[in-house]
């Protein structure tokens, strides 16, 4: 992997998990509102899980591989 290449994939993993952990705290405080949209709450849940995969995925491309 070019150095270009990870930089880029440094940038996004780090605007994700920003989105991701910014997601984390309105859950947060919006689940403590009953009166909230349950049908809202419910699509933010699913967006910060799909987040959490992707900020996976580009974990795993970061890591180098081990030739055995």
């Amino acid at each position: 992997m070019q150095e270009e290449e990870r930089k880029l994939l440094h940038a996004k993993l780090e605007m994700l998990s920003l989105e991701h952990s910014d997601l984390d705290d309105i859950i947060n405080r919006l689940s403590a509102d009953p009166s909230f949209d349950q049908l809202k709450l419910r699509r933010m849940k699913k967006r910060k899980l799909l987040l959490k995969d992707q900020i996976s995925r580009l974990r795993s491309k970061l890591i180098p591989d081990i030739e055995a």
